[in-house]
């Protein structure tokens, strides 16, 4: 790995106008601006613009037309960006990279390619991830004041608002909405909301969802400057996760998030040392697509011991996916192997006959009442009966969720080898 890695910051979000111009002011001398444009993706096109900025402040401009064998997002980053970093990382005068992402890139599984998706054959470097040669140094969120919180607690798809042409990426807007917030070190929340309730409703929210995030108001008496962006990705703390992912087993509330309500806006905890019955499990997980802007958490579904699910949810779409294994279903070797904050965790509360199995989810509600969720999330719990029976009982049970899961399904139907899904578990998709 370089001695010297060239920082990356990363700018995401659905509002262009915010995402440019934290970009362009973002550029000091030495840095390089990259933004590749997927309006064409369909036709298997991507522009690439890069654009440098000289010690003299002379701003250049290079756009490439790059034709790939078909479109897809996950494509397009694999076999252009990846290589363009490690190669920008050598490039003299080069001192930090700014990545100006289109809305349909999430930060999250970019930042996880970065790191651990092997980049080959690139001049001058032995074949390896691009996180060899770059590292994160921050991801800032733009949020539009005015259509965020829409965007973020509806179930529309990205092919339903034209935003990819055809069925075959079933992302919802809302999806992208919270990942371009939650993913993020700090935030520009951009525009005016509708009314003050709306405002205090957005900032309530984000509090919750990126806690240890600065914020920044641009409004139109205080526009977004070189100066504004220094500061705030100054004040981006020790703790940001600059990049990192999300496992399955990490803390489910990082960065102490605020506990009580605001605004009617507030964090639902559900814990359970019981096993989940897979289909009362499937009726009762409706409860996290009303009135709620997200949720995520680890699943004990009774037919399946060895496997924590991973479950997440954004506005009215959900998707399960497999977590990793239990410790308790792990070898001595492969627990030694383990973080040892998480074996640790896992020795508070392990049981004499489960180990660390558990249902563990956080939902962040909007309007949702708590007692509701989690009443019925209780309810598919396991009953005194069914747990007597014990596991060689649990197997008899029907499981609607096979390997992964999304809602809204049809008849119960499962989502097999499914990447979106992917992209909840610890071996994420681009896409």
């Amino acid at each position: 790995m370089s001695s010297r890695r060239t920082p990356v910051v990363v700018v995401t979000g659905f509002d262009a106008v915010a995402v440019d111009s934290v970009a362009r002011s973002a550029q000091t001398p030495g840095t390089v601006v990259v933004h590749h444009d997927l309006v064409e993706l369909s036709l298997g096109i991507i522009t690439r613009t890069v654009r440098s900025l000289d010690a003299d402040g002379v701003v250049g401009a290079r756009v490439t037309r790059i034709d790939l064998d078909h479109g897809c997002v996950s494509c397009a980053l694999r076999e252009d960006l990846l290589p363009l970093l490690r190669a920008l990382h050598r490039r003299e005068g080069v001192a930090r990279i700014v990545l100006q992402l289109d809305p349909l890139i999430e930060p999250e599984p970019l930042c996880w390619a970065i790191d651990e998706v092997v980049v080959a054959d690139v001049p001058g470097a032995i074949d390896g991830p691009a996180g060899r040669d770059v590292r994160i140094e921050a991801v800032v969120g733009c949020v539009d004041a005015g259509t965020w919180l829409t965007d973020a607690t509806g179930d529309t798809t990205l092919s339903e608002v034209g935003l990819v042409p055809d069925y075959t990426d079933e992302r919802t807007v809302a999806q992208l909405a919270v990942g371009h917030v939650g993913h993020a070190d700090a935030l520009v929340v951009h525009g005016v909301a509708e009314d003050g309730w709306q405002a205090a409703l957005l900032m309530a929210v984000l509090a919750r969802l990126a806690p240890i995030a600065p914020v920044l108001l641009a409004l139109p008496e205080r526009p977004i400057t070189e100066a504004v962006v220094g500061t705030l990705l100054a004040a981006v703390p020790d703790t940001a996760r600059r990049g990192a992912m999300t496992g399955a087993h990490d803390p489910l509330l990082p960065g102490q998030p605020p506990l009580d309500a605001d605004c009617g806006v507030r964090l639902v905890e559900f814990h359970s040392d019981r096993p989940l019955h897979p289909g009362r499990l499937h009726e009762a997980i409706d409860c996290l697509l009303e009135g709620v802007v997200c949720s995520r958490g680890r699943l004990w579904l009774a037919t399946q011991p060895d496997e924590a699910l991973w479950i997440e949810s954004a506005g009215g779409g959900l998707r399960v996916a497999t977590g990793g294994p239990w410790l308790a279903a792990m070898s001595d070797d492969e627990v030694d192997a383990c973080d040892p904050e998480r074996v640790s965790m896992a020795a508070l509360r392990w049981h004499p006959e489960f180990g660390d199995r558990d249902t563990s989810i956080v939902v962040l509600s909007l309007r949702a009442d708590a007692s509701f969720i989690q009443d019925t999330l209780r309810g598919a719990c396991l009953t005194d009966a069914e747990m007597a029976a014990g596991p060689a009982g649990w197997a008899m049970f029907d499981d609607p969720f096979g390997s992964f899961h999304r809602d809204p399904c049809v008849d119960g139907e499962v989502v097999a080898d499914d990447a979106d899904a992917g992209a909840s578990s610890t071996h994420p998709d681009l896409q």
